[in-house]
């Protein structure tokens, strides 16, 4: 049974400006995808605040990999899964169910909402501890960031206790329900299998939805010169794949040059629009629609299939390869 109470707050001060993010996938993947020709790391810098994402492929779940995740992500994760994906930055976590939401299986995300959260986590015969935690925030200013290094038991505390923006289904049923209701910057308490967290919302924003199209309902959508004009079309293969097959009006956005384009993309691209992404397969493809998500695009589309699939079933001009 959820228990939670909540106390105004001040307003809390975030964390770090940047940070350095590891984004690896495993090596057969690259392989697979072409994600990177000849290196299976990326470096990049990115917000705090960003959940940035990146693909692990794995026959099941392994204890070094849960044992730096929070503990109410990695309550989620503990059935045997297929793909995961993890941001290293936040160390939050979606997972997908099965590879075929990896490899472009039409998927939606059908909350309102997104929400940016932050919280420490004690023993569950520490109550004591959390409420005295609570009461030196509210009464003396002590910073929850603070706290949290020096009290959490969450592995999230290397990063102040920030686990990112979370959307409904990420997280553990009392830690969702008691977050999800929490008004902004005021601290909430509520107790879970894994003890007593403290936690509060940051900050909130409309959640971004990512789809699967179909390539025949791509077809159709070409045909219409107005879409053509207000859609961004992105094609994440490489320079020699595209030079082999393509599709007129997708723009190049190689994988493989991903240190290139991405600090300017929200700048190029207009987050706003409806954006659609195109692969060989829908792996790739895939792969920067999650980014692009966390980098607040509100509406994209992942060409199911990718380029073989549309080549196959609208267009047999288009040489497959």
């Amino acid at each position: 049974m959820m228990q939670a109470s909540s106390q105004t707050m001040g307003a809390p001060s975030l964390a770090r400006s940047s940070s350095l993010i590891f984004i690896r996938a495993a090596p057969s993947l690259m392989r697979s995808s072409r994600f990177c020709s000849s290196a299976s790391s990326l470096f990049l810098t990115a917000a705090a605040a960003s959940t940035w994402v990146s693909a692990l492929n794995s026959a099941s779940t392994n204890s070094s990999f849960l044992s730096s995740t929070p503990t109410i992500f990695a309550a989620a994760l503990q059935p045997s899964c297929s793909h995961y994906w993890l941001s290293r930055q936040a160390r939050s976590l979606c997972v997908a169910s099965n590879t075929g939401g990896m490899a472009g299986t039409e998927t939606s995300n059908a909350v309102e909402r997104e929400i940016l959260v932050q919280h420490l986590l004690v023993k569950e015969d520490q109550l004591h501890l959390l409420l005295d935690l609570q009461r030196r925030i509210i009464q003396e200013g002590a910073d929850l960031s603070d706290l949290v290094e020096e009290y959490s038991l969450c592995p999230s505390k290397s990063e102040g206790g920030m686990l990112g923006w979370v959307a409904k289904g990420q997280l553990v049923p009392e830690f969702e329900e008691a977050a999800f209701s929490a008004p902004l910057n005021k601290l909430v308490r509520v107790k879970t299998k894994h003890g007593w967290h403290l936690v509060q919302v940051l900050s909130e924003r409309e959640a971004s939805t990512l789809k699967g199209i179909q390539p025949e309902e791509l077809h159709i959508l070409m045909q219409d010169l107005c879409f053509r004009e207000e859609a961004q079309l992105i094609d994440v293969r490489e320079p020699d794949e595209i030079s082999i097959a393509a599709i007129g009006g997708f723009k190049p956005y190689p994988l493989s040059q991903f240190g290139q384009w991405a600090p300017t993309i929200t700048e190029d691209l207009e987050p706003a629009k409806d954006t659609y992404l195109l692969c060989h397969h829908g792996v790739r493809s895939m792969q920067a629609a999650m980014w692009l998500k966390s980098q607040g695009f509100k509406r994209l589309f992942n060409v199911v299939g990718g380029i073989h699939a549309y080549a196959t079933r609208v267009d047999e001009s288009i040489t497959k390869y």
